[in-house]
């Protein structure tokens, strides 16, 4: 178990590495940024550290190193006399709105941290693989002899390579993952209010924190605190409706909750860029234009459903700037860079993790045969419908004809994805491609999208869209969430005045924000099934639960080199395989669903799970199997013998750990 002081020490020093990488590129943004050069260096250092020590993992070279630039930086710019008392004083509500979203994060981890459940034995395998061997590509934990690049781990690199940096072992770095994409995340939408908003610049940030009707309705149908949150995320049939904040509860570091910083981070860039493109220097915006190459660059690697959701973002507003380039206020000489350049920058930041990259990926696109009934559809996406009807209500008074947009959808059957049609329609036909209209013509039209389409993924007949709709479907959210905010936010400023709009009354509702934040956690219902909480350790409850694969774990987590462990396989989102994932120590075979769906049905999943078992029960096959495997130690314990009948073959092993039930045998024959 992890200490209070180790846990208190390791969140230090983890955020001091944060900071550092966000001062150091402070400076270097301000004269393409202005203003937003501090927020937005934030989750951008971040991404450039993380590249720069994946590039590192590719060498060999520690990945602790990649600090290294931006200390020399930091020392550069310190020396010339560019950090003043005066520019630290001015953005102080920058760290402000970064450090109270990390404490509020941090403070849902510290009451619900366990990795116990649905997908945490998978990410904090990935973790824990990555800081044990920060190699590039990683060694996968449930495949050995197999690497990660079989799976978009980006974003887990880069929390492995913060966490070997601030000395935080991977139970606790596991929980220190979504404070750090919720206060990415948190700071660039409020960037994007500030960019947009002269009042209530606040309003982008509720996207973290906004819940769907649906989860509304289940508290008034009387659902516990887990049934809210679960039976709002499975509203429409057969798919996942996930958004920002049941993530974040939920506690599962998956790749499409760490990538929400980079998606708040691209379209903060996109909507600069459509604001002030026409008046930046060719400095600034070759700056601007590197800036969203990273992002988008790094998507495929970090959750690649997203890429295919921001590309066209990209090409929308890099079309936009050029049919506007010859209004621009400084001349563009290049218009064309953003829709031809950018992309092909993109592709060449990362391209040896495309090269690597051997996953099974996409097979066409299909048909939706049943769409999304309109009341389910408006369950989860009610508030942004409601919000952009609302929004084009002029156009569709002075133009009623917009209406006959939805029978086209209405005869063919699909009228959800109608209803999203009519302000889409609405927004285009406005001409003007004001940022939040683009951002929301995008947002709706991946909506539309996923009930008309869906990519074929091997899901079955049953679950044949719920990837499309889960993971577009919480792009929309973000997307749409900015728009609509965005439009919220001019609205109220034009609707309220007067006293409603005196600085004392901003300044308490700032207050009350803040005081919520801080108490708002301990209030959140327990959410911990059991296992316990008021702990940043990950794996605190399995001392509890199971102390002798605790110390089995301790003891393996110690052992030097490139091992092989065998344990007990038992399918997917279970406590088997637990060895492998609390240690990232490689493991004959884990989860062996999500290994056919990363490698297909020739990788032989299938037969390593027989192999296992016959490691177990088959003396006389074991010795020829864990060599074939390259298997070093056995594991034993409860597991192993509920699963198994367990024979193990004499004159091989030698037993070099035994506790409360669980053993550790290392494989003598041809073990170094």
């Amino acid at each position: 178990m992890i200490g209070a002081l180790t846990q208190a020490g390791g969140l230090i020093f983890w955020l001091l590495i944060l900071k550092t990488l966000q001062t150091a590129l402070w400076p270097i943004l301000s004269g393409a940024f202005g203003r937003f050069s501090y927020p937005i260096s934030f989750p951008l250092s971040f991404l450039i550290f993380g590249g720069i020590s994946w590039y590192l993992g590719i060498a060999h070279i520690p990945v602790q190193a990649a600090a290294i630039p931006f200390l020399v930086i930091i020392v550069y710019y310190a020396v010339t006399g560019w950090y003043t008392r005066e520019k630290f004083i001015g953005v102080w509500k920058w760290d402000l709105v970064f450090l109270l979203c990390f404490i509020f994060m941090t403070e849902i981890r510290f009451f619900n941290p366990m990795i116990s459940y649905a997908e945490k034995f998978m990410d904090h395998a990935f973790l824990a693989s990555i800081m044990r061997a920060p190699l590039v590509p990683p060694a996968d934990p449930w495949f050995a002899g197999g690497t990660l690049a079989t799976y978009y781990y980006l974003g887990h690199w880069m929390m492995g390579v913060t966490g070997l940096l601030s000395g935080t072992a991977p139970p606790l770095a596991f929980n220190l993952i979504l404070p750090t994409v919720f206060a990415n995340a948190a700071v660039a939408l409020y960037a994007t209010g500030h960019l947009l908003l002269t009042r209530f610049r606040a309003l982008p940030v509720v996207a973290l924190f906004l819940v769907n009707p649906s989860f509304i309705l289940q508290v008034f149908l009387g659902a516990g605190a887990s049934g809210v949150l679960w039976n709002s995320t499975r509203t429409i049939p057969d798919t996942i409706n996930e958004y920002p904040f049941f993530s974040f509860l939920w506690g599962d570091p998956h790749a499409h909750v760490i990538s929400l910083f980079v998606q708040a981070l691209f379209i903060f860039l996109m909507l600069y860029i459509l604001h002030e493109w026409g008046g930046l220097s060719e400095r600034s915006r070759w700056v601007c234009l590197g800036a969203v190459a990273l992002c988008l660059g790094v998507m495929p690697g970090m959750n690649s459903w997203d890429v295919l959701v921001y590309a066209p973002l990209l090409l929308i507003v890099g079309a936009i700037v050029w049919y506007r380039a010859r209004d621009a206020t400084v001349p563009d000489p290049y218009p064309w860079r953003l829709f031809l350049v950018c992309p092909l920058l993109s592709v060449l930041v990362f391209a040896p993790y495309y090269l690597m990259l051997t996953t099974q990926g996409i097979a066409g696109i299909g048909i939706v045969a049943e769409p999304s009934a309109v009341p389910e559809f408006m369950l989860v996406y009610g508030f942004f419908i409601v919000a952009f009807w609302c929004a084009t209500l002029r156009d569709l008074r002075k133009n009623p004809g917009l209406l006959l947009v939805v029978v086209p959808f209405l005869i063919t059957g699909y009228a959800a994805a109608g209803l999203a049609a009519v302000p889409l329609t609405a927004f285009i036909l406005r001409r003007t491609f004001r940022p939040a209209e683009v951002i929301s013509i995008l947002g709706l039209g991946v909506l539309i999208f996923t009930e008309l389409f869906y990519l074929i993924d091997g899901m079955g007949d049953a679950f044949y869209r719920m990837n499309t709709v889960f993971k577009f479907g919480l792009a929309a959210w973000m997307m749409m969430s900015a728009g609509a905010f965005l439009w919220l936010g001019e609205w109220l400023t034009e609707h309220v005045r007067g006293r409603f709009a005196s600085p004392w009354i901003a300044r308490v509702g700032a207050g009350a924000i803040v005081i919520i934040l801080i108490c708002a956690p301990v209030a959140i219902p327990d959410l911990t099934y059991g296992y316990g909480g008021k702990t940043l350790d990950g794996l605190a409850w399995v001392d509890t639960l199971h102390p002798g694969d605790a110390r089995a774990v301790a003891y393996l987590s110690v052992l030097p080199g490139n091992i092989t462990i065998v344990e007990a396989e038992g399918g997917d989102y279970t406590y088997y395989s637990r060895i492998s994932s609390f240690t990232g120590i490689p493991t004959v075979i884990g989860m062996p669903f999500h290994e056919v769906m990363w490698r297909g049905n020739d990788a032989g999943v299938s037969q390593r799970m027989a192999d296992v078992q016959m490691i177990y029960e088959d003396p006389s096959r074991s010795p020829s199997l864990l060599k074939l495997y390259g298997v070093d130690y056995l594991v034993v314990g409860d597991t192993e013998h509920e699963r198994y009948t367990v024979l193990l073959p004499e004159g091989i092993l030698e037993r070099v750990f035994s506790e409360n039930g669980t053993s550790i045998y290392r494989v003598q024959a041809f073990s170094a």
